[in-house]
This record gives structure tokens, C-alpha cells and sequence, in this order.
């Protein structure tokens, strides 16, 4: 995808030139000069519906949001990946003469930009050298997948500089969640990535994750009066992989149980008829879990056909349910390693207090740290950013709108 930064950027481009200006001269400091180079653009996501649904093939519905990560990048000769990010001190040099697996860096970024070129060249792409600088809005921690968007605008530079724009946006997608899985050691689904790299407001069935089924849908939550809310509670999700691994591992239990690999393939009216004998093999957690799986995964569905009939007091009402649940049953609001720390549960309890019945919120993401997901009024946005930031800091709140391009090149 190629896109004009007008309009990719709409009402903020004023505001975003002088960020690509700092990009060019990030990358002249980093590099020695800015000649040759092309600017590129990867989103963060805000997950709508489908709460830890994607990795066990069920729905979701997501969305393509205005923070982004850019990126200055041009071609090398030299053979290496060598990028810069002006948030990090470190520059990660990855050699392409090597890209088998290495294990001391599971967990880095360097891991990721292995893991991508690995997977390309395993899928018929070409790759070569690039020096990238990049810059990014969507902050560690936020909720806003800042790990998929990095990996997004990685293939999606190595897609225009080595392969004419070749790949669609689920290849993309399923290359950077490649990385993720196996290089960078995290075994996420496909909802983070999807989401950054096709954009917009996204209905997605991942029943055949090879082929999802994916539907744009054409929704305004402005018109209807609210803002989209993502609140950061100032927790980080480092030291967090093996609370988001149970989550997966826990749910295929319950599918083993029933000689599944995935609960999508597992029938709903069964599993409830055998719950005492599933607890006794896999412990009450997972029974819960697969319960949130089941209703979740049905409500990601009915939010989408909500919205496409503009029925958004039935949205928020799901918007509800779905909280609950992963409250409830899911349990990804706070880690059970350290439980004196809940920032999500706070801000979901002072959210339900402060909007008195209007609106809706709920977890936002992996969860355990990080953020929620609030519909606030216009009219309450003002007195419930001041309330919400008073807690957990200036800033915290943010005000979301959706993008409509996934990862892209940007031109002027």
C-alpha cells in the first residue's frame, strides 16, 4: 500500500510534518546523510471485541488507530538490517548472512527483525539490507500493540524496498506474527497484527487462520455522540509472557479434552454438559476460560452486525458483557505473580463510577497491565479525563479515532 500523507494523517497532518522532519533528521545523525531514503507508517490497534478469541480461531472485531510508528528506511549493500529507534539508546544490527534462530535474543527487537526476514525468505520474498530510523506514538504498554505495529512497518519496508509491494496485508500479518510467535517467543494470535496491517474498523473470523475471513466495517463512533477511550494505567507487560502463554495453553487443554486442537472446534452444548469431568483433567481456570471463549467469541460476531445496523446502545451493551467476562472468567485483569498491583481493576471500577451508567468499558488487549477501553460521552469527556488522569497521571487517557490504511508507504 502506498499513501498520501495528507491523507493518511487528515486533521493531524499539520501536527505529524514536524515528526517526519525529526525522522529525516534522526536518520542523517544516525547514518551520515538522508539521501535515497522513504518514509513508512504502521498503526496501532484497538481491540473492539473478541478478548483473547484469535488464538483459538475464534472472531474478533478490532480497529486501525491514529497512533502510529514511522519510519525513515533506505536500502544497503552491506548485507545487515540495522535500525534505530529514538525512544531506545541501543541500534539493533541484525546480519541476513545468519537468520537461523538464536535464542539468547528471544524477547528482543532484534529477535523480530530476524524473525521477519527468516520468514520471508522461507515464503519465496526477497530481502536484503536497510537502515531504518523510526519514531513512535504507540507507547510499550499501552494496549495498542505496540510490538505488532513494529512488526507491521518492519515487513512493510522490506515489501516496497525488495518486493514491489507484493505482499497483501494478511501475508504481511501473518509474517509478523511469525516473528512474534517464534523468534520473539511470545505466542500471540493473529488479532494485533491483522489489525495494523489491513486498518480500519475490522471484523475478522480466524476460523481457517490461513484464510480469514475478513469484513471492514463502516462505522462513526463520533456521530453517535462518544469518544473512544483508551486509558494507560501505567503498567508494563515485561515479565508478563508467561501469564499471556497460560491463557492459550489453558483454552487447547480444554479443546484436548475433547481430542481438539482449538476450542472453535469444540461443540459449545457438549463442553457444558461434561464440565465436571473437563475440571477434574484441567483445573477450574481453564473450564472458566474456555466459558469466556465460547460467549466472547459469540459477541465479537453480534458487536460487529451491532454497528453495521447502527445499533450502538446494543453495542454497549455487549461492550459490557464482554468486560465482564474477562473479569469474571478470562481473569487477564491483573497477574496473580503480583496482586497488590491493579491498575486495570481500578480503573475499570472508578470508570463504572464516574460514567453512572453511560457508556461502556472493559479490559483493552492481552490485559494483565497496560489498558482499558472506555465509550465516554462528549458531553462527560472532559470531567472523566480530568477524574481518570488525577489517578493514574497526565496524559493517561487517550482519545482515539480510526485509521482507515494499515501498514503502508507514505508519500508527499
Amino acid at each position: 500500500m502506498i499513501c498520501k500523507f495528507e491523507e493518511l494523517y487528515q486533521q493531524e497532518a499539520s501536527g505529524q510534518r514536524a515528526r517526519y522532519e525529526a525522522l529525516r533528521e534522526g536518520f542523517a545523525q544516525q547514518f551520515g546523510s538522508a539521501e535515497g531514503g522513504q518514509y513508512f507508517s504502521a498503526p496501532g490497534r484497538s481491540e473492539i471485541g473478541g478478548n483473547h478469541t484469535d488464538h483459538n480461531h475464534g472472531r474478533v472485531l478490532a480497529a486501525a488507530v491514529n497512533l502510529d510508528i514511522a519510519a525513515y528506511a533506505r536500502k544497503t549493500e552491506d548485507g545487515k538490517v540495522s535500525l534505530k529507534s529514538a525512544e531506545y539508546a541501543k541500534m539493533d544490527v541484525v546480519d541476513l548472512s545468519s537468520l537461523a534462530l538464536d535464542p539468547k535474543e528471544e524477547g528482543t527487537s532484534a529477535a523480530l527483525l530476524r524473525g521477519i526476514c527468516a520468514r520471508c525468505v522461507e515464503l519465496g520474498y526477497q530481502v536484503g539490507g536497510f537502515e531504518a530510523y523510526t519514531i513512535t506514538r504507540v507507547l510499550k504498554g499501552s494496549g495498542l500493540s505496540s510490538s505488532a505495529a513494529f512488526e507491521v512497518l518492519v515487513v512493510t519496508i522490506l515489501n516496497h524496498l525488495y518486493n514491489d509491494d507484493r505482499m497483501d496485508p494478511v501475508t504481511v500479518a501473518k509474517i509478523a506474527q511469525y516473528a512474534e510467535n517464534v523468534y520473539f517467543g511470545k505466542p500471540s494470535g493473529l488479532l494485533d497484527q491483522m489489525a495494523s496491517s489491513v486498518g480500519g474498523f475490522t471484523s475478522i473470523d480466524f476460523n481457517d487462520p490461513e484464510n480469514p475471513i475478513i469484513e471492514k466495517v463502516d462505522f462513526d463512533i463520533s456521530a453517535q455522540g462518544y469518544a473512544l477511550c483508551v486509558v494507560d494505567t501505567g503498567g508494563n507487560h515485561a515479565d508478563l509472557t508467561n501469564e499471556y502463554a497460560a491463557i492459550p495453553a489453558e483454552m487447547k487443554q480444554v479443546a484436548g479434552y475433547f481430542g481438539k486442537q482449538f476450542l472453535r472446534d469444540v461443540d459449545e452444548k457438549e463442553f457444558y454438559e461434561q464440565i465436571g469431568e473437563i475440571r477434574k483433567q484441567t483445573g477450574d481456570r481453564a473450564v472458566l476460560r474456555a466459558m469466556h471463549f465460547f460467549d466472547d467469541d459469540r459477541l465479537a460476531a453480534e458487536e460487529a452486525k451491532a454497528l453495521r445496523a447502527g445499533d450502538f446502545a446494543g453495542f454497549q451493551e455487549m461492550v459490557l458483557a464482554s468486560g465482564r467476562s474477562s473479569l469474571q472468567r478470562l481473569q487477564n485483569v491483573f497477574a496473580v505473580v503480583n496482586p497488590q498491583e491493579q491498575g486495570l481493576t481500578l480503573a475499570l471500577a472508578l470508570t463504572e463510577k464516574l460514567l453512572a451508567g453511560k457508556g461502556a468499558w472493559r479490559v483493552h488487549g492481552g490485559g494483565f497491565a497496560g489498558t482499558i477501553q472506555a465509550y465516554v460521552p462528549f458531553s462527560m469527556l472532559d470531567e472523566y479525563r480530568a477524574a481518570i488522569e488525577k489517578v493514574f497521571g497526565e496524559g493517561a487517557c487517550y482519545t482515539l479515532s480510526v485509521r482507515q490504511p494499515g501498514g503502508t508507504k507514505v508519500e508527499f
